[in-house]
């Protein structure tokens, strides 16, 4: 296996990888065959927004071992700055991350969501992947005063890779403290993956998914989100002008 090195791109002071798909699968899985720990970041501009405002949220993008580039306003935001990267849509990184531990045996943990959610989740990718060995299932729904139980349990289990569907920052604030003590365990926050995983929520259908918009079919489903969205996307993409710009001159 090629040794692949990461290089990145900055985004308002936030690092991005630039690899390919399936590169970024090889990497991971260079990593598991070492038996080294990973953060997994898939970022959007909402995760940015958040960063600038939220310390330490931002230093856990920054130290994250693999930033993956997910959905249309990271890919716009590369493109302003003269980088042409591929989509890496995290829902689908990550089930092919579960195909990869099912077909090298390594055992994962799934954790987050509600507990019928996770749990019809894990019945589903068992059945479809029949080989896949799920030792860790757990629902979101915990206290901070849990935490420490949750992190024991996962130590005592020691899931090889563990997805964490608590929405951001939540999501990847809970996986920097775990992973802490867990070093050969990579972990990889998913936001709302367990619903669709679980039948409960339909994914976007797949010109959405193609133009990197699931976002705007989410928007349109639930239009509550709009109001989180925007103006947050376009003042986004404005900021990473402005910075392009500084950069050239």
């Amino acid at each position: 296996m090629e040794c692949l090195q990461r290089k990145k791109e900055s985004i308002l002071g936030f690092d991005v990888d630039l690899f390919s798909f399936e590169d970024a699968i090889q990497f991971v899985h260079q990593n598991l065959k070492e038996s080294k720990g990973m953060q997994i970041v898939t970022i959007n501009p909402e995760m940015i927004a958040i960063g600038r405002k939220n310390d330490d949220f931002g230093r856990i993008i920054n130290d994250a071992d693999l930033v993956i580039p997910d959905g249309v306003g990271i890919k716009l935001a590369l493109k302003i700055k003269g980088t042409s990267q591929q989509n890496i849509p995290g829902i689908e990184f990550s089930k092919k991350l579960i195909a990869l531990c099912e077909l090298e045996g390594y055992t994962i943990g799934l954790l987050g969501a509600k507990e019928e959610v996770v749990q019809k989740a894990a019945k589903n990718l068992r059945d479809e992947h029949p080989s896949l060995n799920i030792t860790y299932v757990r629902n979101g729904y915990f206290s901070e005063a849990d935490e420490n139980i949750i992190k024991e349990e996962l130590k005592a289990i020691s899931p090889k890779v563990v997805f964490v569907a608590l929405g951001a920052p939540k999501q990847e604030l809970l996986i920097s403290k775990i992973k802490a003590e867990m070093p050969e365990t990579i972990f990889i926050g998913v936001g709302g993956s367990f619903d669709v995983w679980s039948g409960m929520v339909k994914r976007a259908p797949e010109v959405y998914q193609k133009l990197g918009l699931e976002w705007l079919y989410r928007t349109m489903k639930e239009p509550a989100r709009f109001k989180r969205i925007f103006p947050a996307l376009p003042l986004f993409l404005i900021q990473v002008i402005i910075e392009a710009l500084k950069e050239k001159f």
